[in-house]
């Protein structure tokens, strides 16, 4: 199974990242570098496609003034440059608001002006002329400048792709078509003077004003289509108000821009609350959101998902097809394959695309409701925004963004609405029940279609806080009706119904024709938007942060328990022993000492991701695994003699460093463990492996050590071999007190090829060469044997033989029997409640804290601690034995006193040793019998030397497995209530072509002035003399400009 890396890997976001996180822009590594560069196809993380020259850029925020030629507002804010974007929001954050990508700058010029201001003129692709007062000092001002000239040069083959990309949206052919004035003269848009669509004045326009919800349907236009141009979109046309909306927006988009250029006034957010015209949702919802950027700068990446995976299966698309049917099954265009052909591949490109997520139920409900309004390829970089930043986690595995923001709208619920809490927790009933439902769906599962789009606008415009807002709304407008409810069956019902009239008057008694004429949805807009507007993006990412560690802790202890029930054999291990070996196995995984993934067998789709150790084989099953890097560090936790253990004292404190140590046993050790032979191990490969190594007696661990050091596994170990588990000896005793260890390594050696060359194979030893009696050393006999030895990879020392020569030492023999197994400890870790232990103090002194208390300021202050030692002389290191022979102190003192151990004495008769031995004949080519476990006899019972009972936890996992259950269970049965959807009347799609009645534009404005009350007047910008000096620079020349420069369309101009 998959564990749950992310989690510790997850870091806050810096402030370039919140910044451009609010003004929905991409990050660097999301942007190819060039356009020569290899489309970025399977999702790659933090270390994905990097743009190298964009990373050399540096970014920059300014105080600015902005003003737009055509417009008289003058607004105040600050402008942030964010290469490849250059972002304004005005200092109340609502009345003015734009990003504009800098491919979309044609010419940039400083301004001459009298009243010694520093101001730039930008001239933008489709002809608008934006006026920015740089009101910083000037040398602040003049650097930002040439950072945004640099900026500018960087992005003039992107200005290439611009004009083939731009017919792709809505926006352009409805203002290329001209205006039919009341005189029947036509008038030109000024917005197109200077850009190619007005290169084309007699091009295929639409008959007028009769035409402005669009052409209805192919051939007229190649903009991006959804499903509704072709099956009707939902709602009756005629009572949307669609035609009066289009014409609203195109006013609109001739002052304030379009699509890549637009700017969002205070105009702007009346036309969202009214709701968007069906013919430009979609543009709007991917140009709002930021994922018409994605599109932009990855033209291809849609198109060779579908061709690189084509006739692929997974577990991802087994469980797609299960669901397609039941996504929005009421609309037509789910009825028809062609609907379902289109819901289909963007869902498997998005499951390759992002591996490691995949497929989860609600993404079918949504991804549904986007194809109604917008073409596959732009549902699909929606989706990922939608992912990735809009609503983090909320679709992953674990779905740990999703069990998070449950608990920030029942904190919030806590706080806003607390007799309705408090009811809900004396009858036992989960606010989760329904909400869980509304935030996975946005809503499009819970209410009729037409109000649902009308949220998921706001949604795209405003930011997530918008389901919580809307949450909160419809808690306090059911208020009475819920402190009335019993269980959780009455709440959904209460719920249900509500919806169910969400269209209806909310006053349908009221003698005013006005107020009757406000809906229950009208209602609930002004409720969410005026009586929980305290309810900001501040709020929601505090709330996050003070909740995300209990619901990680909570995650990783449930993944724990899951992952400990599906091991398939545990060996003589009881579940708190597989416990431990869990907890070092997720903390090695998760250590910096791990590094990146060294795997390097075949590719699969998950190795590309961020994380690397997860796995995704040909059925789609999704396993964590480990390399043989992660082993070391996994190892280095468990056995003693796999780690560097250095313990120093000086005048003040002791303290041990621990290192990662590295051998070639540590390498046998891994491949021995990989059962598989996949270059990787599971938690199952490690359980099973350490099984045998812990719970193994005397004649068991000598096996076990013996096959280990048997390359080719025939039962014989060649002369190196036996020179290379002495080398493992060596290294396991390396730490060891005093000279009996390495007496007794030298020892082996010699008795070694003293009994090798009694019992060897015949064909391996040429001669036998008389022993030196006493006088014989292990050098000696490695000398003597090699001059009468054949070569060093013929059988030389078999399993039996092996066995004497251990046993003809007590100290061998002792290591063997308990040393060895000891040496595998079974310690529980510190990761308890490891996010909440880790979490970063907030607040003043928190800040300090954290600013103090680093790693670095550490070693520091041992450095200075060891540099006092040194000086009073109290200063000393040692290296911390490995068997625990010692008695903990500084090991000269112990060396001293350890117990000399002899070696018995030879097991070899006098006639083997005199070289009368017969040793068994072989055939050169016969095969070798092996030696094995069953021709020898067990030598003791085997016992659980683990040792251990693991101490009591922290706090009880019982509760905390509960809890998550409860959760988990709970977001199953919202998955699957999000695939029962109840059928709205008023969702039926109505006359789409004839409108009826003209002059209505000013009733689609009414029924929203109660919101525009809610949030206050409209900020109308600066007054008086700041804004005649932005009057005069509309006006201004450009300083320095020779004619010949004016002439031309340079990029820039400064």
């Amino acid at each position: 199974m998959s564990l749950p890396l992310h989690l510790r890997s997850y870091r806050e976001k810096s402030k370039d990242e919140y910044t451009r996180d609010f003004f929905n822009v991409p990050t660097q590594s999301s942007l190819p570098s060039s356009s020569s560069d290899t489309p970025s196809v399977v999702k790659i993380r933090d270390k994905g496609y990097r743009n190298y020259e964009n990373d050399q850029l540096q970014g920059m925020d300014i105080n600015a003034v902005i003003s737009v030629e055509g417009k008289e507002e003058v607004y105040a804010g600050r402008l942030s440059l964010l290469p490849p974007f250059l972002c304004f929001i005005s200092l109340d954050r609502k009345s003015c608001r734009c990003t504009i990508p800098l491919y979309t700058i044609r010419r940039v010029e400083r301004l001459n002006s009298r009243a010694g201001v520093f101001a730039l003129s930008l001239a933008t692709w489709h002809g608008m002329r934006i006026i920015l007062q740089l009101t910083s000092l000037l040398p602040t001002a003049e650097h930002f400048a040439i950072l945004l000239r640099d900026a500018l040069k960087s992005q003039l083959a992107a200005m290439k792709q611009l004009k083939p990309f731009l017919p792709s949206l809505y926006s352009e052919y409805l203002l290329s078509s001209p205006l039919a004035t009341s005189t029947g003269q036509q008038q030109t848009d000024h917005l197109l003077l200077g850009t190619e669509l007005s290169e084309k004045p007699n091009a295929t326009a639409p008959e007028g004003e009769g035409d402005l919800r669009g052409p209805g349907g192919e051939g007229k236009g190649i903009y991006q289509r959804g499903l509704g141009e072709t099956f009707g979109f939902p709602g009756d046309a005629r009572k949307m108000r669609e035609r009066s909306k289009m014409k609203l927006w195109r006013e609109y988009f001739m002052i304030h821009g379009r699509n890549l250029t637009l700017l969002r006034y205070p105009p702007f957010q009346r036309l969202l609350q009214v709701g968007l015209p069906s013919r430009l949702r979609g543009e709007l919802w991917e140009v709002m959101s930021g994922s018409v950027y994605l599109r932009f700068a990855n033209p291809e990446t849609y198109g060779l998902l579908l061709s690189q995976n084509a006739g692929k299966s997974s577990q991802s698309t087994d469980e797609i097809e299960k669901d397609l049917n039941r996504s929005l099954p009421e609309y037509k265009a789910y009825q028809s394959e062609e609907g379902l052909a289109r819901l289909r591949r963007v869902l498997v490109a998005y499951s390759f695309r992002n591996p490691e997520l995949g497929y989860c139920q609600a993404l079918n409900i949504v991804v549904a409701g986007l194809l109604i309004y917008m073409s596959e390829e732009q549902a699909f970089w929606l989706l990922e925004v939608l992912c990735d930043r809009i609503l983090p986690g909320y679709y992953s595995p674990s779905m740990e963004g999703t069990l998070l923001d449950q608990r920030v709208f029942e904190s919030l619920v806590h706080r806003c609405l607390p007799m309705i809490q408090e009811h809900f927790v004396s009858v036992d009933v989960q606010i989760s029940v329904a909400s869980l439902p509304w935030f996975l769906s946005l809503y499009i599962n819970s209410m009729p279609l037409i109000f649902a789009f009308r949220i998921v606008d706001c949604v795209l415009a405003m930011g997530v806080k918008v389901l919580f807002q809307i949450g909160l709304a419809v808690l306090k407008i059911n208020g009475e009706a819920l402190l009335e409810i019993t269980d959780d069956g009455m709440f959904i019902n209460l719920m249900r119904s509500y919806f169910s009239t969400i269209g209806n008057s909310a006053h349908p008694d009221h003698p005013d024709p006005r107020v009757r004429a406000i809906t229950n949805f009208q209602e609930l807009l002004v409720v969410a938007f005026r009586e929980f507007n305290v309810i900001t993006d501040e709020t929601i990412t505090a709330e996050r942060k003070r909740l995300r560690a209990i619901i990680s802790d909570e995650i990783e202890k449930f993944s724990k328990r899951a992952a400990v029930r599906n091991l398939k054999n545990i060996g003589k291990f009881h579940k708190d022993q597989i416990g431990i070996i869990y907890d070092h196995y997720f903390s090695a995984i998760c250590s910096p000492e791990a590094g990146p993934s060294t795997y390097t067998g075949n590719s699969l789709p998950g190795d590309q991701f961020d994380q690397p150790r997860i796995q995704v084989d040909a059925q789609g099953r999704v396993e964590t695994r480990i390399d043989h890097r992660t082993f070391r560090v996994f190892l280095s936790q468990i056995a003693t003699w796999a780690r560097e253990e250095t313990v120093t004292t000086n005048a003040f404190i002791q303290r041990t460093d621990r290192r990662v140590a590295d051998h070639e046993l540590i390498d046998r050790l891994y491949f021995a463990w990989d059962s598989q032979n996949q270059g990787t191990l599971s938690l199952q490969d490690v359980v099973l492996g350490l099984n045998r190594v812990m719970t193994a007696g005397l004649m068991e661990s000598i096996e076990w050590f013996f096959e280990l050091h048997d390359k080719d596994k025939d039962g014989f170990l060649t002369k190196d071999e036996v020179i290379q588990l002495s080398e493992s000896l060596l290294f396991i005793f390396r730490n060891e007190p005093g000279d009996i260890y390495l007496a007794a390594v030298s020892k082996f050696i010699l008795n070694a090829y003293e009994f090798g060359d009694a019992t060897a194979p015949a064909g391996s030893v040429d001669e036998k060469v008389p022993i030196n009696g006493d006088g014989e050393t292990a050098s000696g006999a490695r000398e003597r044997s090699d001059s009468s030895a054949g070569p060093h990879n013929l059988p030389y020392l078999n399993l039996a033989t092996f066995r004497m020569v251990v046993l003809a030492d007590e100290l061998l023999e002792n290591f063997f029997a308990n040393d060895l197994t000891a040496s595998f400890q079974l310690e529980q870790t510190e990761d308890e409640d490891y996010h909440q232990a880790h979490q970063r103090s907030e607040g003043l002194l928190g800040g300090l804290m954290n600013l103090v208390v680093t790693n670095e300021n550490k070693n520091r202050l041992h450095r200075l601690a060891d540099g006092f030692g040194a000086a009073l002389g109290k200063h000393a290191e040692w290296r911390k034995p490995s068997l625990g022979k010692s008695s903990g102190t500084d090991p000269t003192l112990s060396s001293s006193s350890s117990t000399d151990l002899k070696a018995r004495e030879s097991l070899l008769t006098p006639a083997q040793q005199a070289g009368q031995f017969q040793r068994p004949s072989i055939s050169p080519g016969s095969s070798r019998t092996r030696s094995s476990s069953a021709v020898s006899q067990s030598s003791t019972k085997t016992t659980d030397t683990t040792g251990t009972t693991t101490p009591d936890d922290k706090r009880s996992l019982a509760d905390v497995e509960m809890r998550y259950r409860e959760e988990s269970e709970m977001v199953k049965a919202a998955q699957e209530a999000v695939m029962h959807r109840p059928n709205f009347a008023i969702d039926a799609i109505g006359d789409s072509d004839d409108e009826g009645g003209e002059g209505d534009d000013e009733g689609v404005m009414d029924e929203v002035e109660a919101f525009l009350k809610a949030h206050g007047a409209d900020d109308e910008g600066l007054k008086g003399e700041q804004k005649k000096v932005a009057e005069d620079l509309l006006k201004a020349e450009p300083m320095g400009v020779k004619k010949k420069a004016k002439e031309t369309n340079n990029l820039v101009d400064l």
